[in-house]
Order: structure tokens, then C-alpha cells, then sequence
């Protein structure tokens, strides 16, 4: 028995949108996407609904599932991973509610958790986590605030390399991600913004560890994110061979020619810098957070500008990673990175939209499913809304304009469809 959807407007993910559109699926692959008059016969048995907007589910490409509360690197260290875990499982059953199908974890638990929402023991998107991101010892990715030792410690406590240096060290550690399944390794390539002591300007791993760290997870196939905020450590990253940039916000014109040579991807998480900025008061974050914050936040747009105007491939991602509004990024804000790509990037909505849908998987190499597209033989993850997001898409922010999603051609969320 099929499912059927009659849509007034098809938006296929990568292509111009469809007036009078019909997606078929029957399981988990899509048979027909495409005009109504070319879509095959309707049988008896099909399920047939008549909706307003049809559209491939979301991608985020940049989060992580790590359940704390506030947003604080060390909260992180002195939360239970088993509450971190049992809070993010709800997260990840939250963000379906929205229309993401697909999420790209870079730190925290989606490693695990994306084994269980995978065999159907919990509710959530298909998660494709990095288990951690590999850091030098006084990276972004060390806890300043505590010895070594303990940092070294609590890596191990949780199944994760801690810190590394140097080409055999930076190798050792990504073995240690391939073995927990990772399908994709992140590394911190300069500095950032939730650290401490560090510069986001200033380059950390040398080219010769992220090559070394690339080619390493090439041989398994894997692609490597890099955190990158400074130009040096964008350009070294590039050098290197990384598939996508992570943030990229001292981008410039030069960096951009790199990333279309080299074929990467920008995945710039317009949120996090801004809610970190627009919530300072708020939000009890210590000041050197806020300031780095402030001093990045015009740059980082003056940078997402230059991509799009460069036409370098963006990839829709938030570094969204809180359980509760006292974060200022927190799981169920995603959406709105779709209207910071249009207001502050500049991007019309449908570019906007394609960055969470065709271009997703494409952040994985070759470990990308055929997915975030309406398209026969691709995965049926596939949502509704009510309202057209091509006319506002602000109006993708409201979980109650998702009328229905499907993962793997199941129905997973159903709402009304009329207001």
C-alpha cells in the first residue's frame, strides 16, 4: 500500500519548486516525485491526501546532542553522561517535530544515539554523530578550567580520545573515532568561542596533523568537519583536504576561491553566534564567551555574504546543542537558521531551503545516503507544512505549520493541515 501526496506545491530539494506536485512511496524509497499528470495510477489500496506544501525532510548539519541545561563547556563535564543522554533522546525526539529527518552531530552523544533511533528503540531523526572533536591540548576542544590529567580522564569515562598533538597522536585518535562507528570525524582547526584561552583567529593543528587526520579517515572512507573561525586555519584545513568548513567566519574572497577548487562546503551556523549575542544578559555566560561572541558576530555575516555571493556550497547547520531555553541554542530553535541565511546572508528562501535538503548529505562523502531530495529511488523522509516557506519562511520556525513527517516512509509526526 502506497502512500500518495497530492501537493499544491512540491519543493524537490535541489531544482525549481512544482506547481500541482505528487510524491509516491511505498516503504522506505520514494517511487515518483513530480507533476501530477505524469505521476503513475492511484490503486484502491493506496493512502491518498491532498496537501498544501510537500518538501524532502531537513538536514542540520552541525549540533550536538550533549543534554546540558545551560550553555557551559564545563556543565558538560560535571553532567552524568547518562542524564546528558536520556535528555538528549528527548531532543532528538523533539526535532522531528520540525521537519528535520537527518541530523549531523559533531560532539556529544549522536554517536550512540544514532544507533538507537536507527533500529527503532527511540523516536529521532537518522543521526550521524562524530562521537568528539579532536582538539590540541589547549584547543578549542580542551576544557581549560580543569588539569589535563582530569580532561584526559573524562574523555576515556565517556569512550572518546581527549586531546592530541602531533601527525601519530592525531592518527591514533581518529582510529579511536572509526571504532566507535563514527561515519564522519571532526577536528578543531583554530580556535573558537566557547573556549577559553584560545583565539577563533589563531590556527591550531598544523597542516601536517589534518592531513594526516584526512587521510586517516579517508581509508575508511570518512570525511573530516573542521571547526575553523580563523582565515589561517580555513586555508590549512583546505590544504589538508577537510570536506566542510565549520562557522568559516573570517571567510574571505581568497578563502572562498579555495573552498570552490577544493570542493568543500560552508557550514556556517549563523544561530549560535547570534542568539550567544542577542541573549548575553540572560543567558549567565561568563564574558569571555560574550566578548568573543561580540567581536565575531558582524565578521561571521560579512563572511556568510561572501559565500553566497561566491556561490561556495552552503550546508545548512546551528550548532544548536542545549536541552532547555536557558541555553541560548537550544533544540527546537532550529529553524531558525533558515531565516538568518535570507535576512543576514542573502539568500532568497528557495537557496535557503536547498542548504537543509540537497546539500546535507553531501557534508558525509561517501558515507551520504541518497537523501534530502523528492526524487525517485531516494530515502522517503519526507515532510508537509501548511504554509508556503517560499513566501515566508519564518514560517518553517513554528512546529505547528509541520503537518506531517515521514522517515523512511513512516509517519512519524501528523498534524492537522488546516489551521
Amino acid at each position: 500500500m502506497a502512500t500518495r501526496l497530492e501537493a499544491d506545491l512540491l519543493i524537490p530539494g535541489s531544482g525549481d519548486p512544482i506547481s500541482n506536485g505528487c510524491v509516491v512511496f511505498d516503504g522506505p524509497r520514494i517511487t515518483y516525485a513530480g507533476p501530477r499528470e505524469g505521476a503513475p495510477p492511484a490503486s484502491p489500496a493506496d493512502t491518498v491526501e491532498s496537501v498544501p506544501v510537500v518538501l524532502p525532510g531537513f538536514w542540520d548539519t552541525h549540533t550536538h546532542f550533549i543534554g546540558i541545561r545551560t550553555f557551559s563547556v564545563e556543565e558538560q563535564v560535571y553532567t552524568s553522561p547518562w542524564v546528558g543522554i536520556t535528555r538528549a533522546a528527548r531532543d532528538a525526539e523533539k526535532i522531528l517535530g520540525y521537519g528535520f529527518t537527518s541530523i549531523r552531530e559533531l560532539g556529544g552523544f549522536g554517536v550512540y544515539l544514532g544507533r538507537a533511533t536507527q533500529d527503532g528503540s527511540i523516536p529521532g531523526p537518522h543521526i550521524y554523530g562524530a562521537g568528539t572533536a579532536l582538539s590540541t591540548t589547549g584547543g578549542h576542544g580542551d576544557t581549560h578550567a580543569f588539569p589535563l590529567y582530569f580532561v584526559q580522564r573524562e574523555a576515556e569515562r565517556v569512550g572518546m580520545p581527549g586531546p592530541c598533538d602531533g601527525p601519530d597522536a592525531c592518527v591514533a585518535a581518529v582510529r579511536k573515532i572509526l571504532r566507535l562507528g563514527a561515519p564522519v570525524v571532526k577536528i578543531c582547526a583554530t580556535g573558537g568561542v566557547l573556549s577559553d584561552l584560545d583565539h577563533p583567529k589563531h590556527q591550531q593543528f598544523s597542516v601536517e596533523e589534518m592531513r594526516a587526520m584526512v587521510e586517516e579517515a579517508a581509508r575508511a572512507e570518512r570525511v573530516v568537519a573542521a571547526h575553523c573561525h580563523g582565515k589561517a586555519g580555513i586555508m590549512a584545513a583546505l590544504e589538508a583536504g577537510v570536506r566542510t568548513i565549520e562557522h568559516g567566519s573570517y571567510l574571505d574572497d581568497e578563502a572562498a576561491d579555495k573552498m570552490l577548487e577544493k570542493g568543500a562546503l560552508l557550514v556556517p551556523t549563523r544561530t549560535i553566534l547570534t542568539q550567544l549575542v542577542s541573549h548575553a544578559q540572560e543567558s549567565g555566560l561568563p564574558e569571555f564567551m560574550l566578548d568573543k561572541a561580540r567581536a565575531v558576530v558582524d565578521q561571521h555575516k560579512a563572511a556568510l555574504r561572501i559565500a553566497v555571493r561566491k556561490k561556495v556550497p552552503i550546508a545548512f547547520g546551528t550548532d544548536i546543542g542545549g536541552s532547555t531555553p536557558a541555553a541560548p541554542a537550544y533544540w527546537g530553535l532550529n529553524p531558525l537558521e533558515f531565516q538568518l541565511l535570507v535576512e543576514d546572508g542573502g539568500m532568497t528562501p528557495l537557496e535557503a531551503i536547498e542548504t537543509a535538503t540537497a546539500n546535507g548529505p553531501r557534508t558525509l562523502g561517501p558515507q551520504a545516503p541518497r537523501s534530502g531530495q523528492l526524487r525517485a529511488g531516494f530515502a522517503a523522509d519526507v515532510i508537509v507544512v501548511r504554509e508556503n516557506p517560499l513566501q515566508r519562511i519564518a514560517s518553517l520556525s513554528d512546529a505547528a505549520n509541520v503537518a506531517r513527517v515521514w522517515k523512511d516512509g513512516r509517519l512519524v509526526v501528523s498534524r492537522p493541515l488546516a489551521a
